[in-house]
């Protein structure tokens, strides 16, 4: 019988020891680990994301977001503009300062996944990641 009730915890104990890994070496960037969540997070959600949209996807709350939008803003890391399609709305883009960051930060994360994912086969992780993505879009159906 598998062991359900060890699968949850070692599936966040595994994400936090990765994402605790990146933060250290991003450290000397000068970034911490809310900031290169955001600008990845941007990146990867493409320009002119929704701040709500923003705050989803790194499940946390719009107040808490909008404090740290105001201090990379700030920082010349983003930009924050009215949207076009709600006024009530604000989008969040990203700056040539940010751009040229996150390709030391995606480096740095290559460099990492190649550490920690050395040693398995193609086989274990295809396995391991078609059933992560089953489980997530259970996650998000339910």
């Amino acid at each position: 019988m598998p062991d359900t009730e060890t699968f949850p915890v070692l599936l966040a104990e595994t994400a936090r020891a990765w994402r605790a890994r990146l933060d250290q070496r991003l450290k000397p960037l000068g970034l911490s680990q809310a900031k290169w969540l955001v600008l990845l997070h941007l990146s990867h959600g493409g320009d002119a994301m929704i701040q709500k949209d923003l705050a989803c996807r790194m499940g946390i709350e719009g107040p808490t977001l909008v404090g740290l939008l105001d201090r990379m803003a700030r920082d010349g890391w983003l930009e924050r503009r009215e949207s076009a399609e709600d006024r009530r709305s604000k989008t969040v883009h990203l700056t040539e300062k940010s751009n040229e960051i996150l390709r030391k930060i995606k480096a740095v994360a290559t460099e990492l996944r190649h550490e920690l994912l050395s040693g398995l086969s193609k086989s274990d992780l295809d396995q391991c990641t078609g059933t992560l993505r089953k489980i997530k879009e259970k996650a998000e159906n339910l």
